[in-house]
């Protein structure tokens, strides 16, 4: 439909939410797909346990249709997918820690890199502004495994298709992540210390 594909959810692969799917918000266009599948493989590999959790997608409709509340996801090459998470003992869950996956923030351990502060201080009232869309905050009991979302976000980077992500600047500063892919999505967006994103050329 519109050279999109609707995501099909696998043992590696799945929605976060049932409302992603029922509101045609899983589609991406064929390469992505692809590349999706490639990723989850590479996290399989590391541990079989862990699946790639998308959250947002785009519509199966033509290019320049917008996804609301997102500023780029329309053209079937973008994606959002959730960071993992562990228990106490370091066992990683693929539970998050909201029922959206959004707006449960990773706060800065450097305040040097406190993106979020910058850009309130600038006047970008909308950027911590999914903290409002969380539908509810579960799994408090869970923390953010920096280990396992490392070797996501390595996985994202290794696929030669993939050309951007964003992620906040202080996970990339301490996830030790030097990747040129990684971009900062600037003021105008909203907080990705809750997901990634990113996007295939």
């Amino acid at each position: 439909m519109f050279g999109r594909e609707k995501i099909q959810d696998t043992t590696q692969i799945q929605a976060h939410s049932f409302l992603t799917k029922l509101f045609n918000r899983n589609y991406v266009n064929p390469k992505l797909h692809i590349t999706l599948k490639e990723i989850a493989n590479s996290l399989k590999s590391y541990n079989p346990e862990i699946k790639l959790v998308y959250l947002d997608a785009n519509f199966p409709f033509i290019d320049g249709f917008p996804l609301a509340p997102h500023l780029s996801h329309k053209d079937g090459k973008k994606i959002d997918v959730s960071f993992v998470y562990q228990d106490k003992n370091q066992i990683v869950t693929n539970q998050k820690l909201s029922n959206s996956g959004y707006g449960v923030f990773e706060q800065p351990l450097d305040q040097k890199y406190n993106q979020s502060l910058i850009c309130k201080e600038k006047g970008y009232w909308q950027y911590n502004f999914t903290r409002y869309f969380t539908f509810g905050k579960i799994n408090k009991h869970l923390f953010f495994s920096e280990k396992a979302t490392k070797k996501l976000l390595l996985a994202i980077i290794n696929q030669k298709q993939v050309h951007k992500i964003f992620i906040e600047p202080h996970l990339k500063n301490r996830l030790h992540l030097q990747s040129s892919k990684i971009r900062f999505h600037g003021c105008q967006a909203v907080r990705h210390d809750d997901h990634i994103h990113f996007q295939i050329n």
